[in-house]
């Protein structure tokens, strides 16, 4: 019998200027960045968790947390490499990734490729295993009036 697990993940970052925007690995073109300790990537933060959550460990603020001076401007899809390394000692497996992008501006549309193939590098799994959309909010909420963005993702596990 295979053993399944499924996790979700959330995340929000603010944006703000004189940061680089980095959003699933990539870094986009934009006037302003998300703030955070680490690069504040929402999307892969998102993942993080739902892997952690999965896997019934504690979240990406317990494995990285934002005291730590060993993770000021982390890159994310490190942290993500580390995080999957964590959950196959564990025993489990990726199955695949899901999320979504959660921002009225930049267009994600043209990085999502590159994002897929991060974030499938970093847990070394096929591209194919991950699925990014991008939605906005119809100007609707703090993402709509582009004041920050946020992330969801669930992931599923899986050991025979």
């Amino acid at each position: 019998m295979i053993d399944l697990r499924v996790g979700n993940g959330y995340d929000v970052h603010r944006l703000k200027e004189g940061r680089r925007l980095i959003v699933g690995g990539v870094d986009i073109p934009y006037d302003r960045g998300l703030d955070g300790h680490s690069d504040a990537d929402v999307l892969v933060h998102a993942v993080i968790d739902a892997l952690f959550g999965a896997a019934g460990l504690p979240d990406i603020g317990a494995h990285f947390p934002d005291t730590d001076p060993r993770y000021k401007d982390a890159d994310s899809i490190a942290l993500l490499w580390e995080t999957a390394s964590l959950i196959r000692q564990t025993g489990y497996e990726i199955g695949n990734i899901d999320c979504i992008i959660v921002a009225q501006k930049p267009k994600m549309l043209p990085h999502i490729p590159q994002m897929k193939q991060n974030m499938a590098d970093a847990c070394r799994i096929d591209v194919s295993r991950v699925g990014v959309k991008a939605k906005t909010e119809e100007r609707l909420g703090f993402t709509g009036r582009e004041e920050g963005m946020a992330a969801y993702a669930v992931a599923l596990l899986y050991k025979e």
